[in-house]
């Protein structure tokens, strides 16, 4: 064994001491003795050249294991011993077993005089020497990414490294995290060994790999070709795909023959992807890529296949305001409006009655090639209750039911389950003039109302209010004939004369030059509003409901002209003049009477 600060046997020495000092020698051997002693100091020194240096790495054979060092035969017949924690994993077992060589350093004596080898000291020695070299030579060096820390990632060669996260790739990466656990390749920017600093680079060898792959990618790129890329990078308009060394855009509207609205929803940065070379710029290095060109399309007489009124199956792709996505086959999909979706419920989004993935029956309503748009429907599918509304309530025949919504333009009635009969604003009152029809309904009321209309096309139902009762404007109901004599309320004092009313919803129009047989300048100065009078029916428009009234004409009939004199005068108030006179003076008569004590 080595003892002492000597790096050769004490034993050694001694036995050749042993030699060169016995008393048995002879004169006659001196010179035999002499030639073996020349060779004892040669090997001696030999021995001592190729002897273990402290702080040398050299590899020894491992010759024993015990339970808390392992003996290692480094050369000579010289033995040292490693601390057995040095050598146990995580798990606490020993990687090594007798007979493996290892590489350690002779790191220092003991007190007895036994070597300490240390193969961690071994192995971070060597760590530093390579990232020399690897440094000095460009030469790539292989790590495993530990931890995400500050500015960059930790990444373990042996010895604790630092990666910058501008160096992790060519792109900038946001989310480093997804590096760690990855054994990769890296460079070494520059390392000091005094301060333990390594700082390491992955994107340099990225670039070279790309410089490589560029090349090789423009030799084969040519249009018509199938290439396998993996997806770079995804926006709004399209998909950017790395070829190998130059990227190539696959526009949104090449990559499916339907409707892709974001690309996002269908695709993965990272995905591998096979697409077809469009157009290739080889100038400005620009390629145009294409998905659904490698399929054919299916919009190539579509119409032949899905005939207008047919019913076909589909499956539900997306929900929207106005209405469902339904794809018939892959690259086609046709729209369910929400409108054609039930034939008298209503909804407010249709994910409340369908879910994505739903499949469907739909009717084909309209085909349009040209911009690969399809009109689907769905109610057509079932019986349309408009059908058996128009049979169960015939025009003319009367219905009851209660107010469900009031608008300004009329009201809304309920008659059946989800269909509501309307009742306009003018097909309230023959004899009222209406506003609004909160002025005489409220919600909720319940009402009576005739069928006017079912339009089953178009799914209206007209109702009337009026209708209910006589027409007082109908020629065989009308009370009121030209040269008739009538006497009404003012209701209304206008510029251009007064209105008068006959009857609850009738009335008359006295222009102001029918006011008086005097010039007169304003109807306010003869009348007001709810004043009582007299006139004659000048004429009538039954189809317009218009009447012309005269207080002239009555006035001059009561100042007692002869019924000839009235006949033949510019304007004929008919045959009834003679009752208009007779009328006159019963009514003189009757209010002398009235004065009368």
């Amino acid at each position: 064994m080595v003892n002492g600060n000597n790096l050769i046997s004490e034993e050694h020495f001694e036995g050749k001491r042993e030699n060169l000092n016995s008393p048995a020698e002879d004169t006659t051997n001196k010179k035999t003795a002499g030639k073996e002693e020349d060779i004892g100091f040669k090997e001696l020194y030999e021995q001592s050249l190729q002897s273990v240096q402290l702080g040398e790495i050299v590899t020894g054979k491992v010759v024993q294991i015990n339970s808390d060092v392992v003996m290692v035969d480094v050369g000579w017949k010289t033995e040292g011993y490693i601390p057995v924690r040095e050598l146990k994993d995580n798990e606490g077992n020993i990687s090594l077993a007798v007979g493996d060589e290892v590489e350690v350093l002779v790191d220092r004596r003991d007190s007895d005089g036994n070597l300490i080898l240390s193969r961690d000291k071994a192995v971070k020695i060597k760590i530093w020497d390579d990232v020399k070299n690897a440094c000095e030579h460009n030469i790539p060096i292989k790590g495993i990414i530990v931890e995400r820390v500050k500015g960059g990632l930790s990444v373990d060669i042996g010895i604790p490294t630092f990666l910058p996260g501008s160096q992790v790739d060519i792109r900038p990466v946001r989310d480093l995290d997804k590096y760690v656990g990855q054994t990769l390749m890296f460079n070494v920017l520059k390392y000091d060994r005094k301060r333990n600093n390594v700082v390491l680079s992955r994107r340099s060898i990225l670039e070279k790999e790309r410089v490589s792959a560029k090349k090789e990618t423009l030799e084969s790129i040519e249009e018509g070709k199938i290439l396998e890329g993996v997806i770079k990078n995804i926006t709004d308009y399209g998909l950017f795909i790395d070829l190998g060394g130059i990227d190539g855009l696959l526009h949104v509207t090449d990559i499916s023959w339907g409707r892709i609205t974001r690309p996002s929803d269908n695709f993965s940065k990272g995905d591998k992807i096979q697409v077809k070379v469009l157009s290739f710029d080889r100038e400005k290095e620009r390629v145009s890529l294409g998905l659904k060109q490698m399929t054919d399309n299916p919009w190539e007489n579509i119409a032949d296949k899905y005939p207008i009124g047919s019913v076909v199956e589909g499956k539900v792709v997306n929900l929207t305001d106005y209405g469902v996505f339904v794809e018939l086959e892959p690259g086609v999909e046709g729209l369910v409006h929400i409108t054609e979706m039930f034939w008298t419920r209503e909804i407010k989004h249709p994910s409340k009655v369908l879910t994505v993935s739903e499949t469907v029956k739909v009717m084909v309503l309209d085909v349009n090639s040209e911009a690969k748009r399809i009109s689907l429907g769905l109610k057509q599918t079932t019986e349309n209750p408009w059908e058996a509304l128009k049979q169960k309530y015939p025009e003319g025949s009367i219905v009851k039911g209660v107010i469900r919504n009031i608008t300004n333009f009329g009201f809304f009635v309920g008659i059946e389950e989800g269909i509501d009969g309307l009742v306009h604003v003018s097909d309230i009152s023959w004899k009222q003039n209406i506003k609004h029809p909160s002025e005489l309904y409220k919600k909720g009321q319940e009402v009576e109302a005739m069928v006017l209309n079912i339009d089953v096309e178009n799914e209206k139902f007209s109702l009337g209010i009026k209708q209910v009762d006589k027409n007082p404007w109908d020629e065989k109901n009308f009370l009121y004939a030209t040269g008739s004599v009538i006497k009404g309320k003012v209701t209304n004092v206008t510029d251009f004369g007064i209105f008068v009313e006959l009857e609850e919803g009738v009335e008359g129009l006295v222009h102001i030059s029918e006011l008086s047989q005097k010039r007169v300048k304003t109807a306010s100065e003869l009348y007001a509003v709810g004043d009582t009078v007299s006139a004659v029916v000048k004429s009538v428009d039954l189809q317009n409901r218009r009447i012309r009234l005269s207080i002239k004409d009555y006035e001059t009939a009561s100042e007692g002209y002869s019924v000839n004199q009235y006949i033949n005068n510019k304007e004929n108030v008919g045959s009834n003049l003679g009752k208009v006179m007779a009328d006159v003076k019963i009514a003189e008569s009757e209010k002398e009477d009235d004065v009368k004590p």
